[in-house]
C-alpha cells in the first residue's frame, strides 16, 4: 500500500514553524512497510484544499492529513475530507463532553466556536486527544483510508503513536517489529562497514544504519503475522549486532545516552558532579533532563573563567600558566576539583574552545578536553570536531555521557 501526507497550515509554507510531522509520520509508515510517495503542504483555503485531496484520492491507499481540526474559521480539514469524500458530519458526544470538561478544569469558558472540535466524520474511528483539544479520526469511504491528526507537534506525535499506527496495523498485511541498536563513539560509515555482510545477505529481518547528532543507530526490523513471531525473529539478530558493535554500543531502545548513564548511576548507588567550561551548562542540563536525577546528581559548576577555575575548583595557577586553560591537565584538574567540592563519586571536567572565534594554530577551533574522576583515576580524552558551535559543544556533552558510562559500567 502507498500513503501520501497532506500538511495544512498557512504558517508552514510561510516558513514559520517546520513540518516534523511529516518526519515523524513518514518514520512510522516506514516501520510499517507502507510506501510514501507524495508529501504536500498546502495553506488554510479549502479550495486549495479540496484540489490537493482529489489529487491524493487518485494516487493514494491511504491519505494522512495533519493540521486543521482546530476551533478556528480557517480550521477546514474536517470539512474539506468529507465533502470530497461525501461524508456527513456529526457532533461525537464524548469529544463535546471532553471539551467541556476540558475547559471546566481549567476555569475558562468555552467559547462556541470549540463546539467545531467535536464535530466528526459519521461512522469514522475516533482518534482520542488526551494531550489536546482536537480529536483525530479515522474512516474508509471509495476504497481508501482517511485519517486526520491534530498539527502541534506535542499532540500528533503521541496520536500517531498511540492511536494512527494501530489503526494502520492490519493494512500493513501482518506486524512489522523493529529495535534500534543506539550506538555512540562509531560514526554511520564505520557501523555499516561492519554489519555490511550482514545487512547484505538479510531479508527479514533487515538492518539499517542511521545517523544521528553526535551518535548513529542500527535498526533491526522484522515482519511476521504477530508481534510475538516477528520478535522471535528479531531477537538473535539483536544479540549478533550488538555483539558485532561491541563496548561502542549503549542501549537497545533507549531513549538517551543521558538516561543510560543515570539508570547506571541509580544501579551502582553512584553520585556525580560537572565542572563545564566551553559547554556551559549543557551537560548539566542534559542530565537534569532526565526525571529522578536528583537521585545521583548533585550539581555542576560553569568554570567559565580561570578565576573561577581556580577559586573554585582549585584549578593550580602553574598549570595554566604551563598547559593553558584547554589541556589535559586543566581538565583533569576540573574533574577532581569538582568531585571534591561537592562531595561526589564522580567529577567530569570539560574545557575547549567552541569557536566560533578563539583558536589557534596549537588550539583551533573544536578542541575540547574531558575528563572523568572515578574511584581515584582521572581518564581525559582529546576530542576535535568542527562544523559550528552548536555541534562541538553537543559533541563535547554527549562525549562526557559516554566516557561516563564505560567508566562505571
Amino acid at each position: 500500500m502507498n500513503a501520501e501526507l497532506i500538511a495544512v497550515g498557512t504558517e508552514i509554507l510561510l516558513g514559520e514553524i517546520v513540518n516534523t510531522d511529516a518526519q515523524l509520520i513518514s518514520q512510522g509508515l516506514s516501520e510499517l512497510g507502507i510506501n510514501v510517495f507524495y508529501q504536500t503542504v498546502v495553506g488554510d483555503n479549502p479550495e486549495r484544499l479540496r484540489t490537493v485531496v482529489e489529487n491524493a484520492k487518485q494516487r493514494a491507499d491511504i491519505i494522512i492529513t495533519t493540521g486543521g481540526l482546530g476551533p478556528t474559521l480557517d480550521d477546514l480539514t474536517k470539512e474539506t475530507l468529507a465533502e470530497v469524500f461525501g461524508k456527513k458530519l456529526a457532533l461525537h458526544q464524548p469529544s463535546y463532553e471532553r471539551l467541556v470538561k476540558f475547559f471546566r478544569d481549567i476555569g475558562r469558558e468555552m467559547t462556541p466556536n470549540n463546539v467545531k472540535q467535536a464535530w466528526l466524520p459519521e461512522d469514522c474511528t475516533v482518534f482520542t486527544n488526551q494531550w489536546g483539544t482536537a480529536p483525530g479520526c479515522a474512516f474508509e469511504a471509495d476504497g481508501k483510508h482517511v485519517l486526520m491528526l491534530p498539527g502541534p507537534p506535542r499532540e500528533c506525535n503521541p496520536m500517531w503513536k498511540e492511536c494512527a499506527m494501530p489503526y494502520l496495523y492490519p493494512l500493513a498485511g501482518g506486524c512489522i517489529v523493529s529495535h534500534n541498536v543506539r550506538v555512540f563513539g562509531l560514526g554511520e560509515s564505520a557501523m555499516e562497514d561492519r554489519l555490511h555482510d550482514m545487512m547484505a545477505r538479510m531479508t527479514n529481518p533487515t538492518i539499517a544504519p542511521y545517523a544521528k547528532v553526535s551518535e548513529c543507530f542500527a535498526r533491526v526490523t522484522a515482519k511476521a503475522d504477530t508481534a510475538e513471531q516477528a520478535e522471535a525473529l528479531l531477537a538473535p539478530v539483536v544479540e549478533q549486532v550488538c555483539d558485532m558493535l561491541g563496548d561502542d554500543v549503549y542501549g537497545v531502545d533507549v531513549d538517551s545516552l543521558e538516561q543510560v548513564v543515570g539508570d547506571l548511576l541509580r544501579t551502582k548507588g553512584l553520585t556525580l558532579s560537572v565542572a563545564e567550561s566551553c559547554t556551559g551548562g549543557l551537560l548539566s542540563k542534559r542530565i537534569t533532563d532526565v526525571p529522578g536525577s536528583s537521585a545521583y546528581y548533585k550539581g555542576g559548576v560553569c568554570s567559565y573563567t580561570n578565576e573561577v577555575k581556580v577559586g573554585v575548583l582549585g584549578v593550580e595557577q602553574h598549570t595554566l600558566d604551563a598547559y593553558t586553560a584547554v589541556s589535559e591537565q586543566v581538565a583533569g584538574q576540573m574533574a577532581r576539583g569538582v568531585a571534591r567540592v561537592l562531595h561526589t563519586d564522580i567529577g567530569v571536567g570539560i574545557t575547549g574552545i567552541a569557536g566560533p572565534d578563539g583558536g589557534t594554530q596549537e588550539q583551533p577551533v573544536g578542541l575540547v578536553y574531558i575528563s572523568v574522576f572515578y574511584n581515584g583515576n582521572t581518564v581525559t580524552k582529546r576530542m576535535q570536531t568542527s562544523l559550528g558551535r552548536d555541534r562541538v559543544r553537543n559533541q563535547a556533552a554527549s562525549t562526557a555521557l559516554d566516557m561516563i558510562r564505560r567508566q562505571i559500567r
